[in-house]
């Protein structure tokens, strides 16, 4: 599960708009291929739009070109928009995420499965960097449906006139054990996940920065007690 809210940006005054275009590389088979079959890249176009401190909107759509000769193998799309009728700096979040694994021929395509979160974002400004702390319930639309608790911590800072950018988001959820299909039957009670995706990014040239991006998985990817670590080399083009 993946939350890039960008709440944060509620903070800025007047109309605010701006799409970004992605290109990562995984490492995760060359770090750890006893989990990984393949190295692969992973585009990913995310749209803000925001106007005044009254809410704003954030679509997110991830492919991971991790099919046979690197077609899309698997896809994931985020809706969210917050909003606030009152002068306190607490937004009313709302988010949809959900997709699809894309399965070679002869084996077994997957869901991921639908999720609706509703919740409380507040963002705030420390020694020139911006915060924001989200708390929410989540309705994750298994076979067998989890109701689930989810805290979401995100940071962004600029340096040298954003030369130079430090960003990222941690989130922390639960989730069901038993989900209702055959694989997860014999299991009761309540897992916790980690997730995390600090980035640096460098801007080259106006729009287009180089960077990385480490995906912090636990309980994400595999039931094991294992916390996982995988790098990301990118290329990013932001335009308003």
């Amino acid at each position: 599960m993946k939350f890039r809210l960008l709440f944060i940006l509620g903070m800025l005054p007047s109309l605010l708009f701006a799409q970004t275009l992605q290109l990562h590389y995984d490492f995760r088979h060359t770090l750890d291929p006893s989990h990984n079959s393949m190295n692969f890249p992973t585009i990913y176009f995310e749209y803000f739009k925001q106007k005044d401190t009254s809410g704003a909107f954030f679509l997110k759509m991830e492919s991971d070109l991790n099919g046979q000769n690197h077609n899309i193998g698997k896809f994931y799309t985020q809706l969210t928009q917050s909003f606030k009728f009152w002068k306190p700096k607490v937004y009313v979040q709302v988010q949809y995420s959900g997709g699809l694994g894309i399965s070679e021929p002869g084996s077994y395509p997957y869901y991921i499965a639908n999720a609706f979160s509703l919740g409380a974002v507040y963002p705030f400004r420390w020694k020139g960097a911006w915060f924001s702390t989200a708390l929410s319930y989540t309705y994750n639309a298994f076979k067998k449906p989890s109701n689930d608790v989810l805290y979401s911590f995100y940071w962004g800072r600029g340096f040298w006139n954003y030369k130079v950018e430090f960003i990222g988001d941690v989130e922390l959820y639960t989730m069901n054990r038993n989900t209702g299909d055959s694989f997860t039957s014999d299991l009761n009670g309540k897992s916790v996940a980690f997730f995390g995706e600090p980035q640096v990014w460098f801007r080259i040239h106006k729009g287009f920065a180089i960077g990385s991006k480490i995906n912090l998985y636990y309980h994400v990817l595999t039931n094991e007690d294992l916390f996982q670590t995988y790098p990301t080399l990118a290329v990013r083009f932001k335009f308003n």
